[in-house]
């Protein structure tokens, strides 16, 4: 296809291009229908209405009444919810600082060993074991101390629960006020001694003051 040339037209010394030559050297302009893009809107779903479901409220581990969603009219709040596990006290928190020594036995166990040390240490006055059994059996002697001198029915029965002997208990109770009455507080003694054969476990007395 011969493209038309344009020519310039001579007007004395300087040469000039016209426009109808320039026209008609470019191809002509056509619009097609394929080329034209016209802007779409996407048709967004209507919002889905959910019915209200029912949901159960939780307090610690105790499934309360199941409530919905939205409410009823009679529920004034929602606190009313939820149930209380009163347990002597209403607020629960972590136990930070409330560290006891295990001993390296269950709860079961350390409980019968500390009965055990407390027991043998009233009947005899002196006995010798472990550091750290030893300053763990410490404040279960001075509490039976502690009840002794009170001497109500009520104590005795405290201390009945705890020694394992009946004769120590009523030994304690009849002794104790005239050896301990105008002391508060410090009725055993911690002496530590070489360390045991075998393990190198440290060793310590306890003893009544």
């Amino acid at each position: 296809m011969a493209m038309p040339i344009p020519t310039a037209t001579g007007c004395g010394n300087s040469s000039r291009w016209s426009m109808a030559s320039l026209k008609s050297a470019l191809p002509p302009l056509t619009a097609t229908a394929s080329s034209i893009k016209l802007p779409c809107r996407r048709r967004t779903p209507p919002p889905r209405v959910r019915s209200p479901q029912l949901v159960r409220s939780f307090s610690a581990l105790s499934p309360v009444n199941p409530l919905h969603s939205l409410g009823f009219s009679d529920m004034s709040g929602f606190g009313q919810n939820f149930t209380i596990i009163d347990n002597g006290c209403r607020f629960y928190a972590m136990r930070h600082g409330r560290r006891v020594p295990r001993l390296n036995r269950p709860p079961d166990q350390r409980r019968a060993l500390l009965r055990g040390l407390t027991t043998q240490l009233l009947k005899h006055g002196r006995i010798k074991s472990t550091r750290a059994r030893a300053s763990a059996v410490r404040k279960y002697v001075d509490k039976m101390i502690t009840l002794a001198k009170d001497g109500s029915l009520h104590k005795r029965r405290q201390a009945l629960g705890f020694i394992y002997e009946k004769q120590i208990v009523h030994a304690l109770f009849a002794e104790v006020p005239d050896r301990y009455g105008d002391r508060n507080g410090g009725y055993t003694r911690i002496i530590r001694t070489l360390p045991r054969r075998g393990d190198n476990a440290p060793m310590a007395y306890i003893e009544l003051v």
